[in-house]
């Protein structure tokens, strides 16, 4: 019998899915939807800089995926500046930045 304490719960329960993310950075940069669980969710553009964005719900969680601005002086500015692709995911409920896709690679801030 396999017996969880609460911390692994905590733990699991905080993990994010990898492959969704890196099929949601797919979509959202080559398509006009995102498809997650079975569900559409519209790709948008933000305001004046028209980067492509879209809202999409994980195991309970909704998160907002964002195309990186490249004019950021961030490391993730430079990549996109010299044309890989990076998507910031963005939890909706804690407002926390929580991973990065970049080129189909996943990172997990904080981990």
């Amino acid at each position: 019998m396999l017996v969880r304490t609460s911390n692994e719960e905590k733990l699991t329960s905080n993990m994010l899915d990898h492959e969704t993310m890196k099929s949601v950075a797919e979509q959202l940069m080559t398509g006009s939807e995102v498809v997650v669980e079975g569900r559409a969710s519209r790709v948008t553009r933000t305001g004046s800089r028209r980067f492509r964005t879209v809202r999409f719900v994980v195991g309970g969680t909704e998160y907002q995926a964002i195309e990186q601005n490249p004019e950021k002086p961030s490391r993730w500015g430079k990549l996109a500046r010299e044309g890989h692709r990076v998507v910031q995911f963005r939890d909706l409920g804690t407002q926390k930045y929580v991973a990065v896709a970049v080129d189909g690679k996943v990172r997990e801030y904080g981990r």
